[in-house]
């Protein structure tokens, strides 16, 4: 017990001085922004008052915040410290939110605003930035609330049941991993999005919407269709989503507008389809998938073992 105990306080006090360490250098990096930029295009007014909002959004009160806590890491109050910082987590969640139209609104601004264009060039080549460009310090929260997950995760694993710090770094951790889930979800709904996006430009014409509330995009892959009277096989390219599967072959390449772009042939929906292995259960080259709806069934093809195991689970966890 005392041996698993001073294990326990070595493993401790090595990730509190990572923390503080990282600490000291995530607050350094944020007075960059506020003192360099935020401050200086306040006093000035080159930036309207909501615009300076949008870009930075609250990274003033999350400078303060984490200021707060590094105070407490200094006098080794780690339970204390982090139960005090936790109620200021959901600004994160909120700069997370804003983060896209902060990137937008800085490339409009650079785009329309020369004034700003200049000052943004020249507080950059100071050397306090390093060569960073402020695009580099704006995702810092985001970067350093990932960070705040693995260290409370280890804090508490590494901290005795019995101590009174236990239920406040319990606490911490259901907080810290409460706000992380939520910006990591904001994140794929964006990344999400910019693959729906993607994918309905590839595609000719505007017959088939891709952009639908709640859809998600899963894969993306060239297979070659068996026709069912025999004939030999066409290489299509197929699109899976959470409700539907669309098959497309390429434009003609001499077309003037299309020629890069996939023709839909077929939108199926996935909520009346069968998956099945026809074969491809062994080790050999490639296998068979057999899709059946109401209508139609689809037999594809390819010659590579794994990508028909990959579609395979793709397709049956899709539909299931």
């Amino acid at each position: 017990v005392e041996e698993q105990r001073a294990r326990w306080e070595r493993k401790r006090s090595r990730t509190a001085k990572e923390l503080l360490e990282t600490e000291y250098k995530y607050l350094e990096q944020l007075d960059l922004v506020l003192t360099f930029f935020v401050k200086i295009l306040k006093a000035k007014g080159t930036l309207k008052p909501a615009v300076l909002e949008t870009i930075f959004g609250p990274l003033e009160p999350i400078y303060l915040a984490s200021h707060g806590l590094s105070l407490h890491l200094e006098r080794g109050n780690l339970g204390l410290g982090l139960e005090n910082f936790c109620p200021n987590l959901e600004l994160y969640g909120h700069y997370v939110e804003n983060l896209e139209e902060a990137n937008k609104a800085l490339k409009e601004q650079l785009r329309k605003n020369k004034s700003f264009r200049r000052f943004k060039k020249l507080q950059e080549t100071r050397p306090q930035f390093h060569g960073r460009k402020l695009e580099d310090l704006l995702p810092l929260p985001l970067q350093r609330l990932h960070q705040y997950n693995h260290f409370v995760r280890d804090l508490l694993e590494n901290t005795s049941p019995d101590s009174a710090d236990h239920q406040k770094l319990a606490k911490a951790m259901k907080s810290v991993s409460e706000v992380s889930h939520w910006a990591q979800d904001i994140i794929c709904k964006r990344e999400n999005s910019l693959q729906l996006l993607r994918v309905q430009k590839l595609l000719k014409g505007q017959k088939t919407r891709v952009l639908t509330p709640g859809r998600w995009y899963i894969r993306e892959g060239w297979l070659l269709v068996v026709p069912s009277k025999g004939g030999e096989l066409k290489r299509r390219m197929f699109f899976l989503f959470s409700d539907i599967f669309i098959a497309t072959k390429p434009c003609h390449p001499l077309h003037l507008l299309n020629s890069n772009k996939l023709a839909c042939q077929a939108v199926y929906p996935l909520h009346q389809c069968t998956v099945d292995k026809v074969f491809g259960h062994t080790q050999s080259q490639g296998g068979l998938l057999s899709l059946s709806f109401p209508r139609k069934t689809l037999l594809l093809m390819s010659s590579d073992q794994q990508d028909i195991n990959d579609w395979y689970q793709s397709l049956t966890a899709a539909v299931r």
